[in-house]
């Protein structure tokens, strides 16, 4: 695994001087922009923000609200073919509805601590990858929720580059790593140090604002990293209040609403040079009671806001 490819050799650019600058400046130029224009990135909707909905109403209301993407939730797809539906079916709708699928969530227990539970792990890795290749998924997001909370890195990073394989030969997917607060992979640091020792040119990880605050990662971090080691990022905002240490996933806002430096995140993240999704992503039950379309529609003019204050 080439070391590049996570981590930017910052100090090179700017050895590099004003000649650089300008390259750069003239690339950001050429850069496809999304949102009429109004964003460097396509707009996704994670669909746990709007998770009352049938997930065929949740590919309505997200093609209407003006997203460019949509990132369900494994548990959706499985109830939908329980249901009588067909996932490849859903696929074609999703494209015809001016939609694609960056990720899926996801690959739960995908790294668990030893051999035979790996092994007994496998069938259901397989299943959600099969779905979400059905669906015509980019990447699946892999969720190492069970590993020992003082883990083998060796036997992670391992297990991950075996997942990456899993997914590239048999579903056409391409498998990431996250990092959640209240499970064993906290930080994107822990999840990264994964992902490099997996030694394997499609490594990724998935950033999560809302967790590299609450894990207390910090966000300087993002400047460090290249953008193609990024499969998807995920934002949201965080309020206030509660404290740090009593949040949790039903208090995320929506941008611009909270504390986050959300506006600095972006530049920073066009900085790594990423191309992907940016993916709204809020567990927050009040706005579940609201009208969804609503809660889509205010989702999307907010991120829209905060990317015209970040410049990029």
């Amino acid at each position: 695994m080439e070391r590049r490819k996570f981590i930017s050799l910052g100090a090179l650019g700017i050895a590099a001087g004003t000649t650089t600058g300008i390259a750069v400046a003239a690339e950001q130029n050429r850069t496809k922009r999304y949102q009429i224009g109004k964003s460097p990135w396509p707009v996704c909707l994670d669909t746990a923000t709007i998770r009352p909905a049938s997930l065929k109403e949740k590919v309505r209301i997200a093609a209407k609200a003006g997203y460019d993407a949509i990132e369900p939730w494994d548990g959706e797809l499985q109830k939908f073919e329980a249901d009588g539906g067909n996932l490849k079916d859903l696929g074609k709708e999703i494209k015809d509805n001016g939609l694609f699928v960056p990720s899926v969530i996801g690959l739960w227990n995908a790294i668990p601590p030893t051999r035979e539970l790996w092994d007994k792990s496998i069938p259901d890795t397989r299943n959600r990858m099969r779905m979400a290749s059905d669906i015509g998924a980019q990447h699946v997001q892999t969720i190492p929720n069970t590993i020992n909370l003082n883990y083998n890195q060796k036997w992670a990073a391992d297990r991950y580059r075996d997942i990456i394989e899993m997914g590239i030969q048999d579903y056409q997917l391409n498998p990431a790593l996250v990092f959640v607060k209240y499970f064993p992979v906290k930080t994107l640091g822990q999840a990264l140090g994964i992902a490099l020792d997996a030694n394997h040119p499609k490594a990724m990880v998935i950033p999560d604002v809302y967790h590299m605050y609450i894990s207390e990662g910090g966000f300087e971090g993002i400047k460090l990293l290249k953008g193609e080691s990024i499969a998807i990022f995920q934002f949201n905002d965080a309020p206030a209040s509660p404290s740090l240490d009593q949040l949790n996933d039903s208090h995320r806002v929506y941008p611009g609403d909270g504390i986050l430096p959300l506006p600095q995140i972006f530049r920073d993240l066009k900085g790594t040079g990423y191309k992907g999704c940016i993916s709204l992503e809020m567990y927050n039950p009040e706005y579940w009671k609201q009208d969804l379309m609503m809660v889509a529609e205010t989702g999307l003019r907010k991120t829209l806001e905060v990317l015209q204050k970040a410049a990029v």
